[in-house]
């Protein structure tokens, strides 16, 4: 930068003058200034930046489905012995936990007397329950049905994302965390819950904080992490149906040991015994 003094007495059009023949003169050896451009200001990617999501998908769907195809489990349905009635599609919705009916209702709304609809008045009732009340024997078959409409697709795509998705990776970036610490987030809350149980998403979260702090509040991403996985491990060893806890130990733990923490293929993992892989 250049700097003009003013003596005394100059006016300001002398003191803009001279300003303009320095300027004149520099243009002449090439040296005059030109406006200097701030870098852009590139924001990290998250969870959300679809190339990342559809790796969130995959991994998810490794372990609820022993498959990297999670468009293919829009029709899955099953009664899996884990107290929460039938699970289905692709995210595991459950009859006994209010997400099912959430999802069935809001296909509904947008397209009245579907082949699901007449099941509302029995999700209502079995909420809370394992019970197949009102359901059996045709509702697996009219699910399945139902998930070859783009509009039924659609409503578990955007159920997913409100109860879900969008609140692990908003909680995610408010701590600081990069994209594992996002997914490690949103692995949570789809199988725990956000509700106030002990086991919920937010308890595991704050039993990690009594050891560790997320980097939004100045401590260090991998330690915490390790912390949130040790509480994660602990929620799911309170219930049998999810003890087995290898999509932690042989997946997540996986991707933090070797400091991957946007995430970044390849990616090799396992979850149950089964080995996958994104190239």
């Amino acid at each position: 930068m250049f700097g003009v003094s003013v003596e005394p007495g100059t006016t300001p059009h002398a003191s803009r003058r001279t300003v303009l023949a320095l300027t004149g003169a520099l243009a002449l050896t090439g040296l005059a200034a030109r406006p200097v451009l701030a870098a852009p200001r590139v924001a990290a990617v998250g969870l959300d930046d679809p190339a990342k999501k559809e790796i969130a998908m995959q991994l998810v769907s490794s372990a609820e489905n022993s498959s990297l195809d999670w468009k293919a489990q829009y029709k899955y349905i099953e009664d899996i012995g884990d107290g929460r009635g039938y699970t289905a599609g692709i995210i595991g919705f459950c009859s006994g936990t209010g997400d099912m009916l959430d999802l069935v209702q809001l296909y509904a709304d947008r397209k009245p007397g579907n082949v699901l609809a007449k099941y509302l008045p029995a999700l209502r009732r079995v909420n809370g329950s394992d019970s197949h009340s009102g359901l059996d024997p045709d509702f697996p078959r009219d699910w399945r049905t139902a998930a070859r409409d783009t509009a039924f697709q659609q409503a578990q795509n955007d159920e997913r994302d409100r109860v879900y998705f969008n609140p692990a990776v908003r909680q995610g970036k408010a701590d600081g965390l990069r994209v594992l610490g996002q997914f490690a987030y949103y692995d949570a809350i789809v199988m725990h819950g956000d509700g106030g149980d002990s086991t919920s998403f937010s308890s595991i979260r704050r039993r990690a904080l009594r050891t560790a702090k997320p980097p939004a509040q100045g401590g260090d991403e991998t330690r915490y992490l390790d912390a949130f996985l040790d509480a994660r491990v602990w929620a799911m060893k309170q219930e049998e149906a999810h003890s087995d806890t290898s999509r932690v130990d042989t997946e997540q733990r996986v991707f933090l040991r070797k400091g991957n923490l946007d995430l970044n293929p390849p990616l090799d993992w396992k979850v149950y015994g089964d080995s996958y892989h994104i190239g």
